[in-house]
């Protein structure tokens, strides 16, 4: 999953990027409000975190403008402002979920992951397709009852196939939400992610899961659904 954050302190953009690329999240940062809307309208991102006081464009207009333009990614707000009448407002100009500063790391991570999970229609924490088995939570995946061991970035590329299970997913969507910047696009990037998910995956019970849709995309479904 992919994560804009829009915040003008460098140790918190070092502290809280670090913790969410550590787990898998491509991560893109901007301490300036100004090119925090032109990233936000520019790119898919799955979750922004924007802080309110900001240099060049504040995080509640930047905020306004977004769902003014028809952008309705999931924003988490951070403030240091702690009043209900903050809260309210900043509920009310569109973010999806609100955090006061100083905040748990913690509690960050776990209100990104909820916002992703929304994102995408579902509050599922645990997802089972076949004989697999994803928790994306504890961050574990069993397929017939046995362990498979994932990179952080492949658990990601796995849940966002899962939640659009039954879907084609192309190459572009792929290197949009699970890699920062702009993917090399001739490069095998994509492809030789799925490659070793179908490996580790294919290692406990040979039937695949993940298909190729030649000239499409990549979809994840159980074979003759």
């Amino acid at each position: 999953m992919r994560v804009l954050m829009v915040e003008d302190s460098q140790r918190l953009v070092q502290t809280v990027g670090a913790a969410l690329r550590k787990v898998g999240y491509a991560v893109d940062v901007t301490g300036d409000g100004i090119e925090g809307l032109w990233l936000a309208e520019s790119n898919d991102y799955d979750v922004i975190v924007l802080d309110i006081m900001l240099p060049g464009l504040d995080g509640l207009t930047l905020m306004q403008q977004l769902r003014q333009h028809g952008r309705n990614t999931h924003v988490l707000l951070l403030t240091a402002r702690d009043t209900v009448a903050d809260r309210v407002r900043g509920l009310q100009n569109g973010a999806d979920d609100y955090l006061v500063k100083p905040f748990a790391l913690d509690e960050l991570l776990a209100r990104v992951q909820a916002l992703c999970r929304r994102a995408y229609g579902s509050k599922q924490t645990r997802l089972v397709i076949g004989d697999m088995e994803l928790d994306t939570v504890a961050r574990t995946v069993t397929r017939a009852g046995h362990p498979v061991e994932l990179l952080a970035r492949e658990h990601l590329l796995l849940e966002y196939l899962a939640r659009r299970r039954g879907q084609v997913v192309t190459r572009n969507e792929i290197e949009a939400h699970i890699y920062e910047g702009k993917a090399d696009l001739m490069s095998n990037v994509v492809d030789s992610a799925v490659c070793t998910l179908r490996r580790k995956l294919g290692a406990v019970n040979p039937t695949p899961l993940i298909h190729t849709r030649r000239g499409l995309g990549y979809v994840l479904e159980v074979s003759g659904t």
